[in-house]
Order: C-alpha cells, then structure tokens, then sequence
C-alpha cells in the first residue's frame, strides 16, 4: 500500500526538495502546504495518512497546526520537522500528538524511514533527540523525592497549567494572579526540583506523580 504524504513547509524551495526526494521513496505527495492553517485546512480536505510538518510556520506554527490536525482529523500522523533539537518544543509537540519529531539535518532515508514508522503505529524521532531524551530519563531517576523538595498545591496547580499549553500570561488570567506571580511560582518550583527549565520540570513532576500529561 502506498502511503498518502502531505507537506507543510513555508520555505519554497525545501518544499519541492522534499516533494521529490519522498515520490522517488516511494510515497504519494498528496498536497502541499505554505503555512499551518493552510495544513490544517488541506488535511481536513485530503485527509492523508501523514503529515511532515515543519515547526516554524507563518499564520500558525506548525506545533498548533499539528494540535488541530490531530483534533479533526484523528487517522492523519503528524512528523514534527524542525532546525534544532529542542526539548521544550519536542515536549509540546508531543502534547499536541505528533508522531515523530525529526531535525531537518538528517538523510532523507531518515525522513521515509521515520513516515513508514509513523503508519505503521510507532513513533519516531531523531537520534539526537533520542539522545536527549535518554539523557533526561536518566536525570528523572535520581530525583529527589523529600518532603521538602515537593512543591506546594498552589504551585503544582500552575504546572499543570503549565505542562497542559498555557502561557504564562494564560496562567496568570486563569488562576486570576498577576504573570509575575507566576514567574514566582515557576522560580520556586524550579529550585525545588532542580529543573532549569519548564519542560525538565514538567518532566520531573510528571515522575514524582505531581502532575499528569493527558
């Protein structure tokens, strides 16, 4: 069975590269897409059987446009395709239920090989973010768990907020404080579970069983 690809990428030229390089890998290039609402609504149209999305997209990013992809239509894969490896944007990729994450620096062998993965029900992602992801897991299991450590239920509220996609100034407005507030809570819980930054903090309260990722 040939697998049914769209492409979302607003760079022109990496479009049609890409367009050619994944027909002569043997898949069907359905569509391609110039920015994330013009993905979202091509997907909705030609409902492929995966979507290499880029993340840095005009009119809507690519992480966004995979969130409502996923929403409407829920059979299509999405590849996250991106310039670096960053853990934060991996994180809320993978909230927004994307299949694989792949820096654009690999082979195009990677990319098929990461779309046939994708279809056939597995997830895919880039050795260097593998690697990452590995050296996290390692972090996660010497966490320190004492009582003294654990955040404090008005600052567990704020990362859970946090790790469902909110902004900070979305946080303040929903829990009616000021983004300062917030910018004290996540200050607070950082030091308490030796985190630098947000998304090694929603990793870590995710392991202590502080807060959950749906």
């Amino acid at each position: 069975m040939m697998i049914r690809l769209m492409l979302a990428d607003d760079h022109r030229m990496l479009r049609e590269g890409l367009s050619r390089s994944m027909s002569e890998h043997g898949f069907d290039v359905v569509g391609e897409a110039r920015d994330g609402a013009e993905a979202v609504n091509m997907a909705q149209r030609l409902t492929p059987d995966v979507i290499l999305m880029d993340v840095s997209m005009p009119e809507m990013d690519g992480v966004e446009a995979c969130r409502q992809v996923r929403a409407a239509v829920p059979e299509t894969k999405v590849v996250m395709l991106t310039m670096h490896a960053d853990q934060e944007v991996l994180a809320n990729a993978i909230r927004a239920g994307a299949c694989g994450y792949m820096v654009k620096d690999c082979s195009t062998e990677e990319i098929a090989g990461a779309v046939r993965t994708v279809f056939s029900g597995e997830v895919a992602l880039s050795p260097q973010l593998a690697a990452s992801m590995l050296d996290e897991v390692r972090k996660l299991a010497i966490v320190p768990t004492r009582e003294d450590r654990v955040v404090t239920k008005r600052e567990e509220e704020v990362l859970q907020l946090i790790a469902d996609g909110c902004s900070t100034s979305e946080v303040a407005d929903q829990m009616y404080i000021s983004q300062k507030t917030v910018k004290n809570h996540l200050a607070s819980i950082y030091q308490k579970l030796d985190a630098r930054d947000r998304t090694q903090a929603i990793l870590r309260a995710v392991r202590m069983g502080i807060i959950s990722l749906d």
